[in-house]
């Protein structure tokens, strides 16, 4: 088998082990809130992973600690190889050179007062990366992959429709050439045509650019379309993993399967609405022993009251943190 066909034999683009997020919950008695709670996760080059869950799942919170925008309360960060999390700020801010991200709300991740030209040229600047004409040269060629007009390049943000502000913010992130992109949720803020169009266009850049991809959705239907691996995230934890094919037709986490009876289509051009499947956050941060999922899942056993469940093996590449699976391979 070659080592394309084999993930086990490539060295992960990103590693993250053990990661955990707290954020205070009630700064007067010093409580926290656990946002992530020990997730794991191996994203190989070429790869395009979707990282799928309902609200508050932490989608958004592991996008951010997995290129340290935000601090994570502890765990590891590999990056070809390199923790992040031991880098110091000088350190880090070359390696982000690397890595970008695509936020979800383009707009409000754009200085309002600046023009496209020099939204675009400003990582150049911070990195002090390429001549005058290297970056003009750059500009336009990613003008034209993200399919906008050099006309727009003296325009602000608030002169663009919000279609052309998600592609200038798609564009700022290829601009150094990273090897790693995670787009956190690029196309929920949109209508649905411009949806599709935006979706399209993540995946032939992708292509274009050989990137490593990874797509932050609470919408199953972009995560098919575009994903060829999936990651479940439940409150704060990851639940199940597996190639596309494997999730989409054979889910295996009782939750994952809710989740997959709410999509009423796999269209992309029409949003998930999934059904409300669990508790709040406040909720859910008052569950302080075993599986999250178990109060609200028809085959819970009494283990899953007591332990939190790891992720096992199943069948080749597919993994669900699930207690009726460990209790089948006894």
């Amino acid at each position: 088998m070659s080592t394309r066909e084999n993930p086990e034999n490539r060295i992960p683009l990103l590693k993250i082990q053990s990661l955990c997020k707290n954020f205070p919950s009630n700064s007067l008695l010093g409580e926290s809130a656990r946002v992530l709670d020990n997730v794991d996760l191996c994203i190989n080059p070429g790869e395009v992973r979707g990282i799928v869950g309902e609200s508050g799942a932490g989608k958004t919170t592991l996008a951010r600690c997995s290129l340290r925008l935000i601090e994570p309360s502890s765990g590891s960060i590999y990056f070809n190889g390199q923790d992040l999390t031991v880098l110091d700020p000088a350190s880090l801010r070359v390696k982000r050179r690397e890595f970008q991200m695509i936020f979800q709300d383009a707009y409000a991740s754009m200085n309002p007062t600046m023009t496209v030209e020099q939204i675009l040229s400003e990582p150049f600047q911070v990195h002090g990366v390429g001549d005058r004409d290297l970056r003009h040269q750059r500009i336009s060629e990613l003008l034209e992959a993200v399919s906008l007009d050099e006309s727009l390049l003296d325009r602000r943000p608030g002169e663009l429709s919000g279609g052309q502000q998600q592609r200038v913010g798609i564009a700022r992130g290829l601009v150094l050439k990273p090897k790693l992109v995670v787009a956190d949720e690029p196309v929920s803020a949109l209508d649905a045509s411009v949806q599709a169009q935006i979706l399209n266009l993540l995946a032939d850049l992708k292509r274009k650019f050989e990137l490593t991809l990874i797509l932050i959705s609470h919408s199953l239907s972009a995560i098919h379309y575009l994903c060829n691996h999936i990651s479940v995230l439940y409150r704060g934890r990851v639940i199940e993993e597996a190639p596309a094919e494997a999730f989409f037709t054979e889910p295996k986490h009782p939750y994952s399967k809710t989740l997959l009876d709410a999509t009423l289509t796999f269209d992309p051009l029409k949003r998930f609405h999934p059904k409300p499947s669990g508790p709040s956050i406040a909720a859910s941060a008052r569950i302080q022993s075993g599986c999250a999922y178990h109060p609200y899942c028809s085959y819970r056993l009494p283990v899953c009251v007591q332990k939190v469940p790891q992720l096992i093996e199943i069948k080749s590449s597919h993994r669900a943190a699930c207690f009726l699976f460990l209790r089948e391979s006894e």
